[in-house]
């Protein structure tokens, strides 16, 4: 009876913090659908409206809204991919070879995880600025082709799940070091290449502070700095910017629903094996 009872309140406490973490979302989609005039009523008004159809239309009119958003699909796309490549590459080197230095190299990678990004805005802009690439879309691809974070959860998913006795006899067999890590190192990180995909892809969608720094073009804008100039300087329509994030969260979820079943089973065995 007593496990019973622990387990009604370990389900009742789960129950509890779903919806104390689904309440934004439900929010969210209640302001999306009724006016601001609506939002502002007290008592709340908890109920959806049917204002989302010409919240939609002035999103629409008040904004490129399709535009930046093929803007972001295709950073976000091109960081993502580009992340997955240089940080799988790097973490299979600095796991599985030898090479002097390897571990100091490493301690520095570590390190600059410590820094907080606002730090690098700077000297990061008047690279940009050097290059030529201010309000161009290469000023958000290049620099995020890369992280510290991928590169150290990599390795440790290399160290684990790769055997040096796999890797020795890969080079008896013939491969060279980019065909040990395409056909052996690859295949053997899936979960971790998943998971850190759709990490890559949900930061780089979401990420607001170096876009709205570096992106003077207006033609070249990402949905959240696009989603920014909502806001009026005489008040904030809260009902069309809430419409706006709706509409901008829908291929997040739409990413997530299809590579769920990876991400999930990534993290969980990165947990387990680090």
């Amino acid at each position: 009876m007593r496990y019973r009872w622990r387990g009604i309140a370990l389900h009742a406490v789960l129950v509890f913090a779903l919806l104390l973490f689904m309440f934004p979302f439900a929010w969210t989609i209640i302001m999306a659908t009724n006016s601001t005039a609506d939002i502002y009523r007290f008592p709340p008004k908890f109920t959806f409206g049917s204002q989302f159809d010409d919240n939609v239309r002035h999103v629409l009119a008040n904004i490129a809204f399709f535009q930046s958003m093929g803007n972001t699909v295709i950073v976000a796309v091109s960081t993502t991919l580009l992340v997955l490549f240089f940080d799988s590459l790097a973490a299979f080197t600095f796991a599985k070879f030898r090479f002097p230095g390897r571990n100091a190299l490493f301690v520095l990678l570590l390190a600059t995880m410590l820094l907080p990004a606002q730090l690098a805005a700077v000297p990061q802009f008047q690279t940009m600025a050097i290059l030529g690439w201010v309000g161009s879309l290469k000023a958000l691809i290049v620099p995020g082709a890369a992280n510290a974070f991928g590169i150290f959860w990599m390795r440790q998913y290399f160290q684990n799940s790769i055997h040096d006795e796999l890797v020795e006899a890969a080079t008896l067999d013939g491969c060279g070091f980019m065909g040990t890590y395409w056909h052996v190192a690859l295949p053997s990180a899936r979960p971790a290449l998943a998971f850190l995909g759709v990490f890559t892809f949900v930061g780089s969608w979401n990420d607001y502070m170096w876009p709205l720094i570096v992106l003077t073009n207006p033609d070249h804008l990402t949905l959240q700095v696009a989603l920014s100039q909502l806001n009026r300087s005489h008040g904030v329509d809260y009902s069309m910017l809430m419409t706006g994030a709706l509409m901008a969260m829908v291929p997040l979820v739409v990413v997530f629903a299809i590579f769920a079943r990876q991400f999930i089973k990534g993290a969980t065995e990165g947990a387990v094996r680090g």
